[in-house]
């Protein structure tokens, strides 16, 4: 059983209302736009497009969270209206399992499914050490750090053959572009600890000036090294060149080699390389970027707001950085920067709340200021690609909120521990303590232990590490299945409170296949995964209000589960190649067509397969790879049925989980065996098939191989058959 610390929660990437006064002592306010010339326009990139800015928020959304509340976008209109009137924006994309920022993140960056690029599980994840006994960690690791530098050596990032997953800023390096990160999910250091497993550690070694400074003072160590990154060229322009703060950029297992490369790491060597020696960035309104204690540097990941993220964008494009990836944190929760602790004081906000609804005005406020100081410099759609994504959707655990005399709504804040009695207007996700429901609900003195991703789909890793068929192990997961609980957010018309059941799914390693849950490191892999009600956050210790569940109300944007809130997304395209298309909500996509479809309009390629496929629906016909457009409606069909076919919340996976899903609730082990061996048929099959296609799509894209149409006919032919297949066990 583990006490988990704050950052394994399952919403570990959060924003900050960042309350910095106008100048601090040493330091002065200056306009955001100041002292910067015309931007230097990239000769790296040899086509019409020169800089690539690429932007994930974090749980913000396109659809409205409550009919009569604007949604996030709407409420951005600076960037809904510079997406949609200068480009195409995609509603209908969608994340990948399990639904959390990290996983969400590093499939849009590197174009591969979790059981590809290592994040299974996120944002944290158990490992089954020597002992067997499952042991907590993070997902966030910078990108060539190990599980655990003594209890599993493998890399936290694994692809296939177990090696470190290929780093997304190598094609622009090796075409001599800097790439800088911007507080993005393990591209730059993520943590300033100086234990064995540290990234001040593994970055800079002991007995360096600036593990010397971390060990001394953490906290300026985060604000120094960690969350700002510009991985450099070999030119001789690069911001590394003759610096002698750059350190080695090793990536031993990259495709291809990857010698001499070097890197700035943290704000404290990046702010001076991108201002002309200055110590501080300025964010979209001019004000120095720093941490609550007033340094100047990474606020921390929840400081990431948008002035923050495009003030560091904006600067670094400026200053001949034409690369850039950068995180934004959500709108929805409330941070205040505490002094005292160098964090933040955090809660959550309802649809329609007054701070929500200040904090996403806020956030206009920075792209408009954002765009405008780009166009100043000379970087615009005309030679730019603008990117601009979010993770994931997010499932609102609240009830109605009161309408107020200024338009907004109010929401309860203070906990309810008698769940029966929550005011209407309550907030926050129910938490529950899974030993105590299964203590209550379904006694067994037998129960093996286990522990689990706290998470309102928590993955389940019990002890030992024995097999899906093992007879606890089948008890638990009906258990489990079993579990029920009140509901203070659906009530009867009458206005009681009602009992619901708590599993929408479950899925064991069988399915987990199906998914793209299944880690090429077998020691992370969980015995089973609960997709629960995501009203509620599950955890193995007591909750505030003992066993009982009870509401949270610093919490209630969840995810990580399989809703439809939670896994469509969106993603808006703008610059050169692309078309001036406004909202498209037909079109299935999901993360995994970021990078093929970036790299082909950048003119490069990954030594690598993708998952994704480019999106050939945003380009034009000029920008299209030849063999992509000499096929194109066959080319349609066939990435629609790909995507279908082996998208995680594509036709194929939900039939098969819903499958696993009676499969795992049954009592019949006959029948428990049939339906798990029909899966993995079908999941066999599948993979086959997949690879095939995929081979196919990025040898068109990248190779100027032609389709062969027949066989590309056969392909989609065969995928539906295999989706009618997975649909007929699912209702079976």
């Amino acid at each position: 059983m583990n006490v988990r610390p704050v950052f394994g929660r399952s919403i570990a990437r959060l924003m900050a209302l960042a309350l910095v006064p106008a100048s601090f002592a040493g330091i002065s306010a200056v306009s955001a736009s100041a002292n910067k010339p015309a931007a230097v326009t990239s000769s790296c990139l040899s086509g019409p497009v020169k800089h690539v800015i690429y932007l994930q928020f974090d749980n913000t959304h396109f659809n409205r969270d409550r009919p009569n509340v604007a949604s996030d976008l709407e409420q951005m209109p600076h960037l809904l209206n510079f997406l949609k009137s200068n480009g195409t924006l995609f509603t209908n994309d969608h994340t990948i399992l399990i639904s959390h920022t990290a996983g969400g993140i590093l499939s849009s960056l590197t174009g591969l499914y979790p059981d590809r690029q290592g994040q299974t599980v996120s944002n944290s994840y158990d490992f089954y050490p020597p002992s067997k006994l499952p042991r907590f960690t993070s997902s966030f690791k910078y990108w060539t750090d190990a599980v655990d530098p003594a209890l599993d050596t493998l890399p936290n990032m694994i692809t296939d053959g177990q090696k470190n997953t290929p780093a997304p800023w190598v094609p622009y390096t090796r075409a001599g572009c800097d790439f800088g990160g911007v507080a993005t999910a393990n591209i730059e250091l993520e943590n300033a600890n100086t234990n064995a497993s540290g990234d001040i550690t593994r970055v800079f070694h002991p007995g360096s000036p600036e593990f010397i400074e971390a060990s001394a003072n953490p906290r300026l160590g985060q604000t120094d090294f960690v969350g700002i990154a510009i991985h450099c060229s070999q030119a001789a322009d690069s911001k590394c060149s003759g610096n002698p703060n750059a350190k080695p950029d090793p990536l031993k297992d990259e495709p291809g080699g990857y010698l001499g490369y070097n890197a700035l790491y943290g704000a404290k060597y990046v702010d001076p390389a991108i201002t002309g020696g200055n110590p501080c960035v300025n964010d979209t309104a001019g004000q120095p970027i720093t941490d609550p204690d007033q340094n100047c540097g990474f606020p921390g990941f929840d400081g990431m707001l948008a002035k923050n993220t495009l003030g560091y964008v904006e600067q670094m494009q400026t200053a001949g950085v034409p690369i850039t990836y950068g995180y934004i944190s959500d709108a929805h929760d409330i941070h205040v920067p505490n002094v005292a602790t160098d964090a933040y004081d955090s809660h959550a906000n309802g649809p329609g709340e007054a701070d929500f609804k200040g904090q996403l005005k806020a956030y206009d406020d920075a792209f408009a200021a954002f765009f405008q100081h780009l166009g100043t410099s000379g970087i615009n759609k005309s030679n730019t690609l603008f990117v601009v994504t979010v993770d994931e959707g997010d499932h609102f655990a609240g009830g109605i909120g009161t309408p107020q005399p200024d338009g907004s709504l109010a929401y309860t804040h203070t906990p309810c521990a008698t769940l029966s009695a929550c005011p209407t207007n309550q907030i926050g996700e129910v938490n529950a303590n899974i030993n105590g429901l299964l203590a209550t609900q379904f006694p067994d003195p037998a129960r093996p232990g286990f522990d689990i991703h706290f998470d309102d789909a928590p993955a389940f890793y019990v002890n030992t590490q024995p097999g899906r068929t093992d007879p606890g192990v089948r008890k638990l997961e009906r258990d489990v299945s079993g579990l029920t609980s009140l509901d203070p957010y659906i009530r009867d018309g009458s206005g009681n409170v009602q009992t619901v059941s708590l599993t929408a799914a479950l899925a064991d390693p069988v399915e987990e296949l199906a998914l793209h849950m299944i880690n090429t490191d077998p020691n992370r892999t969980p015995t089973f995964t609960w997709f629960a009600n995501p009203d509620f956050f599950f955890q193995t210790t007591p909750t505030n209000c003992g066993g009982n569940p009870c509401v949270n109300p610093k919490f209630a944007w969840n995810h990580g589960d399989i809703q439809t809130e939670i896994a469509t997304t969106w993603v808006g395209l703008v610059g050169p190649g692309i078309k001036s298309s406004g909202i498209d909500s037909t079109t299935w996509t999901d993360h995994t067509n970021l990078r093929p479809t970036i790299l082909t309009l950048a003119g490069l390629k990954d030594d690598y397969t993708n998952d994704g496929r480019v999106l050939v629906e945003a380009l034009q016909t000029s920008a299209t790879p030849h063999a992509l457009v000499a096929h194109r409606e066959t080319v349609l069909r066939l990435g629609a049925a790909y995507e279908q076919v082996n998208a995680s919340f594509g036709q194929f996976s939900l039939n098969t989980l819903t499958a696993s899903t009676h499969a795992l609730r049954s009592p019949d082990e006959t029948v428990y065996n049939s339906i798990e061996n029909s899966i993995a048929s079908l999941t066999s099959q599948r993979d086959a098939l997949a690879s095939q296609i995929k081979a196919a799509l990025n040898a068109a894209a990248f190779d100027g191989q032609a389709l062969n149409e027949q066989q590309a006919k056969a392909w989609i032919d065969k995928a539906q058959s295999l989706i009618d297949q997975a649909h007929a066990l699912a209702t079976s």
